[in-house]
């Protein structure tokens, strides 16, 4: 059967996300599926129609005529994006197939002054901000997750590690308000892009020449063509279009100043990285063998029945192991040619779409991860004391530099260091057998010698719970970001 249909050339099933676990069932796959890009190219040309009969350039009837046949569901996807392939882009049929769903009366209204490229633009942003308010939606909720955690782990001291080793203690409290603060910049970058996505409208080639001529000709034109104000009407329409699809009004049609599509794939790009990092952390402290966190819910396999895979934070790392690539092809077609570019507006359609998807689908993910994410500060306390005191030697140089100096501080601690990595006790027991072994203060020093850390302050100096620095007030610095 699957091979008939293939020879056929027939398409039974298109992309249902067999291969995007990430997004497939997600509020953003809806809406950007096809249906939902022929419905906001749809509600480009309805609010077009409709703009001119606000300017008075249109009657009335032929706008609520078009925007009563632009309904996606009577249009048939498929015909139109094979159709597509004789002009390059789905609106050229797409607008055939409205002209003829109207009445003759309301035909010569649709598309009126517009080109293809201010249709499928205008759809885009649309599509872009319908989405970027569910991924909006969905970070407000994954910070206020993060900021639960930051509050309830505001002193659960583990081990803070760089270039892979144990370094410092740090808290995990500290770890998930940094997180909380990646999330919030990528919200308030996304949010200031979706607040300026704007309307396309320009024309043939940017000048509104059309869109000019047909409002100061006809039986609806208010004004003559030479008349002083005509350039101003034609301008209005742009406000009258942006005010009906609640976009932005630009400064100009930006057919090749892509500047709006490189700001929404930087911020998506940025989303997927902060996303990524919670991603990258989750995954290293759910190994195995470390276990300081887990998966509510993990994952299983097909084949190891014991496995808790930490399924939501892998799909989330994909997600950020590609949305960069696709941002980068929205900003290579920065350079356009000419006043309409070929190939690179072209080149921006599926790459954003994908890149909607990934960054909506990693976010959805990102709020289920930490909603059900546990901690097990057990596992953190008992790594703490893997090292016997080692992540504290920073710390015993501090202490050790009144009596000492800096420099002979840090020799003695790192003399001391070596022997428990090589030797096995504790930091504190080694530093005092250093401290014992050192000559006598030279004979006629100036003043009674800085006293020394004895074995009791030593083991107090070398708790890992005692050294996280400022990491609670740094936690509740962070959280009073709103």
């Amino acid at each position: 059967m699957n091979g008939a249909a293939h020879a056929s050339g027939e398409c039974p099933a298109l992309d249902v996300g067999l291969l995007a676990p990430g997004r497939a069932g997600s509020p953003t796959e809806h809406a950007t599926s096809d249906q939902a890009f022929l419905q906001a190219m749809l509600d480009a040309e309805a609010a077009l129609t409709r703009a001119q009969a606000a300017m008075g350039t249109a009657p009335a009837s032929a706008a609520a005529e078009v925007t009563a046949a632009a309904v996606a569901a009577r249009f048939d996807a498929r015909a139109l994006a094979v159709r597509a392939r004789a002009g390059g882009n789905p609106v050229i049929p797409l607008v055939a197939d409205l002209t003829a769903a109207v009445p003759p009366e309301a035909a010569p209204y649709v598309h009126r002054g517009a080109t293809s490229q201010d249709i499928l633009d205008t759809a885009a942003m649309l599509v872009a901000a319908r989405t970027l308010d569910l991924l909006l939606a969905d970070l407000a909720l994954l910070e206020g997750e993060l900021a639960r955690l930051a509050r309830a782990h505001r002193d659960t001291a583990l081990p803070g590690r760089t270039l892979t080793q144990h370094a410092a203690p740090t808290t995990f409290g500290l770890k998930a308000a940094g997180w909380r603060a990646l999330v919030l910049d990528a919200r308030d970058r996304a949010a200031r892009v979706r607040g300026g996505l704007p309307v396309q409208l320009g024309g043939a080639v940017g000048t509104l020449a059309a869109a000019q001529a047909y409002g100061t000709a006809g039986p609806h034109a208010p004004h003559a063509p030479h008349a002083p104000d005509a350039q101003d009407l034609t301008l209005r329409l742009i406000t009258t279009y942006a005010h009906e699809l609640h976009l932005s009004e630009p400064d100009l049609p930006w057919h090749t100043l892509r500047t709006p599509l490189a700001d929404l794939a930087g911020a998506l790009a940025l989303t997927a990285g902060a996303l990524g990092k919670l991603a990258a952390d989750v995954l290293t402290l759910s190994r195995t063998e470390i276990g300081e966190l887990s998966e509510g819910g993990a994952g299983g396999s097909s084949a190891m029945p014991h496995k808790a895979n930490p399924v939501r934070a892998t799909l989330i790392a994909a997600a950020a192991q590609r949305a960069p690539a696709l941002a980068a092809t929205l900003y290579a077609s920065l350079p356009a040619a000419d006043e309409r570019p070929p190939g690179a507006w072209h080149a921006e359609w599926e790459p954003l779409r994908d890149l909607l998807r990934l960054v909506g689908g990693a976010a959805r993910d990102a709020v289920d991860l930490c909603a059900h994410l546990q901690v097990h500060p057990a596992t953190m306390r008992a790594h703490l004391d893997l090292t016997a005191g080692l992540l504290t030697s920073e710390r015993v140089i501090v202490e050790l530099t009144p009596s000492l100096g800096r420099a002979r501080a840090a020799e003695l601690v790192s003399a001391a260091a070596a022997k428990v990595r090589t030797g096995g006790g504790t930091l504190a027991d080694a530093v005092a057998a250093e401290l014992t072994a050192l000559p006598p203060r030279p004979h006629g020093a100036d003043g009674p010698a800085p006293p020394v850390p004895d074995l009791t302050t030593l083991t107090d100096l070398t708790d890992p719970t005692h050294w996280t620095g400022c990491a609670e007030a740094l936690t509740d610095r962070a959280l009073k970001r709103r």
